[in-house]
């Protein structure tokens, strides 16, 4: 499965070709078998996405998957826990025994 994503030339948001247009959930990218380059330089002359290109995925029961690590993260986010993270505005950040 090929897939097209890119960024939002106005928000920086990633995106992903949902066939019709653009979606920030990778869940609605379609498979562009050939074609894409086509589509890419019709969607980059509208000037609405940046950094355009066809990454490899695999359609899951979770949903579309992007095949290259660094493609997951752009469309799933972080790769460690929010909650577990330190919190700069919280008062007692930083302060434990050791």
């Amino acid at each position: 499965m090929k897939i097209i994503t890119g960024n939002e030339l106005r928000t920086g948001d990633v995106i992903w070709w949902a066939g019709e247009g653009w979606s920030r959930h990778v869940n609605d990218a379609v498979d562009v078998p050939e074609g894409a380059e086509a589509i890419i330089a019709r969607e980059n002359a509208k000037q609405i996405v940046t950094d355009t290109h066809v990454i490899d995925a695999t359609q899951t029961p979770e949903g579309v998957r992007p095949a290259h690590i660094k493609d997951r993260i752009r469309a799933l986010g972080p790769t460690v826990r929010l909650d577990l993270s330190l919190k700069p505005a919280d008062p007692t950040a930083g302060n434990w025994v050791i």
